[in-house]
């Protein structure tokens, strides 16, 4: 479908020139020693842990990304193309807590597993990503070991690797290697994302440079997402943003290249404003929105592929109005902007603060709608129904019409969570608002999962591999049972 883009390509020239002013005068700072040595070789101005770059720099290494990639799941039914005019989606990433059957309280492991259920069970769904929900009840060392394999284990998609830290990114990369035959088959054929948040402003953090380091190394694809909300990690102007935000995520993409030329990258958003009398973040307002139609403007303009900033954000407690409208704002942006990575589409709410099971369906919902709303109409003559107006003549009905009975099983979109039913029905069958047949609607999904087939042998490897890991960093689990349905 088509675009929308509301910058004219003067102000899109304004904002190439603000994001190179920054990048030469201000500079990013970068926590790590092989960085900055990397930049220094390339010719780069280097000021301690700050390195100011030349006019034209990053834009020339963002080329060498690729501008579409592939990523390989287990399942190749599960394969995705990432760039161009492909969107893939994925659940909520990094909330500490749970909101289910009206009830918050810290995320288990036992949550994590059944959010990933879940997310195999849904189509409008590509990947379940790093971190659904964080598991409180895991040691935190070990806590990406457990993600990586119940990832592996309940679902058959691509999921996304642990960046914090380089032995948290070598443990999942080693992972992938296991269960698709070994370091010379990822780095072939890339399996995983890394997503790397950019601290900001205008630094990388030494944490999240050692998983941006490590994944280059092996070649696996890498988001480089800026985290900034206006008036807080960034000036309170969208254009000011949206110049940080593109000279934030560039300098990251470029040591991505010069780390290893090729390594696929998407170029990360996340672009919200800060509530002025309260200092919280806000999301799904028209701020936002409008970033996001920017970000994708100037994403193709680099010609790379971008990851849009959600989702169904929200910042509502609840599964409610708010929540509703925000999420639709937000996640229809991302459609009209062209997003090639909608991560937080499914479950966020409280600002980031919370994954729920209710708004999870209710989302997935959303997101499917949307996906068939995006879909280009077919039109021929069969669609034109000629034959059936020919049938019916005037005044009839269609309900029986051989065009009308030879499609009613799939001629509309159906949803599985709003209700359509007239009042008396709605009302004998319990007067259930949206939230409450969202619960239902969980619970059933559950009720039919199957676990995705998984060849012995790897398995036992991937168990062996992450005791023995968890065991080294003095925090011995048993996962024989742990992450299997």
């Amino acid at each position: 479908m088509p675009r929308f883009e509301p910058l004219s390509e003067e102000a899109l020239v304004t904002i190439e020139g603000g994001w190179q002013r920054l990048g030469s005068e201000v500079g990013v700072r970068f926590d790590h020693p092989r960085a900055i040595e990397l930049f220094r070789a390339a010719g780069q101005t280097v000021d301690g842990p700050v390195v100011r770059f030349d006019p034209g720099f990053l834009a020339a290494q963002a080329a060498f990304a690729p501008a579409e990639f592939s990523l390989h799941a287990r399942n190749p039914d599960r394969d995705f193309i990432v760039g161009g005019d492909h969107m893939i989606f994925g659940p909520a990433n990094g909330p500490p807590f749970v909101r289910v059957n009206g009830e918050r309280r810290d995320g288990t492991m036992a949550d994590l597993e059944q959010l990933l259920k879940l997310t195999q069970m849904t189509d409008a769904l590509d990947t379940p990503g790093r971190n659904i929900l964080e598991p409180n009840d895991v040691a935190l060392d070990v806590r990406h070991l457990l993600r990586a394999l119940a990832a592996a284990r309940l679902t058959d998609r691509v999921w996304s690797g642990e960046p914090s830290s380089e032995d948290a990114a070598r443990d999942c990369i080693r992972m992938g290697e296991i269960i698709h035959g070994g370091r010379e088959a990822i780095e072939a054929r890339p399996v995983m994302f890394g997503n790397v948040n950019v601290n900001s402003p205008m630094h990388f953090d030494v944490r999240m440079l050692e998983g941006l380091l490590t994944y280059a190394d092996a070649g696996q694809a890498i988001i480089v997402t800026p985290f900034l909300l206006m008036g807080a990690m960034a000036p309170v102007s969208i254009p000011a943003a949206l110049a940080q935000q593109t000279v934030e995520a560039l300098a990251g993409i470029a040591l991505v290249q010069l780390v290893r030329r090729g390594t696929p990258c998407v170029m990360g958003s996340f672009l919200s404003a800060t509530d002025m009398q309260s200092g919280s973040p806000g999301f799904g307002g028209p701020e936002s929105a409008l970033g996001l139609y920017a970000s994708g403007q100037i994403a193709r303009r680099l010609n790379l592929p971008w990851r849009s900033g959600g989702g169904t954000l929200t910042s509502s407690q609840t599964v409610d109005f708010q929540a509703g409208y925000e999420a639709f704002n937000t996640l229809s942006a991302a459609f009209l902007a062209g997003a090639n990575v909608c991560w937080q589409s499914a479950g966020w709410l409280e600002g980031g603060l919370v994954t729920s099971f209710e708004k999870f369906v209710a989302d997935c919902e959303l997101l499917d709608l949307l996906i068939h709303q995006f879909t280009s109409v077919e039109v021929d003559e069969a669609s034109l129904a000629f034959d059936a107006h020919v049938e019916v003549g005037q005044s009839g009905h269609f309900f029986g019409a051989a065009h009308t009975l030879e499609r009613f099983r799939d001629c509309f979109w159906r949803p599985t969570v709003a209700s359509t039913e007239n009042n008396d029905r709605w009302t004998r069958n319990g007067s259930l608002d949206h939230a409450a047949r969202a619960s239902r609607r969980w619970e059933r999904m559950l009720e039919s999962y199957e676990q995705p087939p998984l060849d012995e042998a790897i398995e036992q490897e991937l168990v062996e591999f992450v005791e023995s890991r968890a065991t080294e960093l003095g925090d011995p689990v048993d996962v024989r049972t742990s992450g299997r349905s």
